[in-house]
């Protein structure tokens, strides 16, 4: 074996390490593109479940089958908060009237993902047990309008002043490929119910 085959060895030894590296490389990219797509997936799919849930929840403020259980619209928000509101609404077209109340919880409650900006948001209707909407959600704040399109200052003393109000959510993937997570946000502005209108 002469110098010259020491040299070919020695090249294609060099030539196969850093093919060997490249395609490590690619590996590793290719599994960070997947995990984050999937984790934007997800975060897709559960703000889409959210904000189907929000509107049209939030749509039925003041809504009642028999409309003379709920004469007054302006009584039917009965506390609004940043990110809690409660409202009168008749959840199943029965004509009962149903209290519904949304707030998030606190990031310290759930322990058992990586992300330690995840909540959850809960929907309570008429004093039950709080019912989870969704995991991942990192926002949920209200801002609120009168008539004449002035944003209400808090804390709102008066709820019957709001006319409308904005909806904003932010969701992330709850849990990331080195330690970025995908984030997804909605604004609904001026989401007006539309028995508010009826004054």
């Amino acid at each position: 074996m002469g110098f010259s085959s020491l040299l070919d060895i020695i090249g294609s030894t060099l030539i196969g390490g850093m093919l060997l590296l490249i395609l490590f490389r690619l590996n590793d990219a290719s599994a960070e593109n997947t995990y984050n797509n999937s984790g934007e997936l997800t975060s897709q799919q559960n703000i889409s479940t959210v904000v189907q849930i929000l509107e049209t929840d939030f749509r039925k403020i003041g809504f009642c089958k028999d409309w003379n259980k709920i004469p007054n619209p302006t009584q039917a928000i009965i506390l609004a908060d940043s990110n809690k509101i409660k409202f009168l609404t008749d959840v199943e077209a029965d004509g009962n009237v149903d209290t519904m109340y949304y707030y998030i919880g606190s990031t310290n409650e759930i322990l058992t993902t990586p992300n330690p900006r995840d909540r959850y948001l809960y929907r309570v209707v008429n004093g039950e047990l709080p019912v989870k909407v969704n995991l991942g959600i990192t926002e949920f704040s209200l801002l609120y309008f009168d008539v004449i399109s002035d944003t209400l200052s808090f804390p709102i003393t008066v709820p019957g002043a709001i006319q409308s109000m904005q909806i904003n959510v932010a969701v992330e993937n709850v849990d990331a490929y080195d330690n970025e997570y995908s984030s997804v946000f909605w604004r609904q502005i001026r989401l007006a119910a539309q028995n508010l209108n009826n004054r």
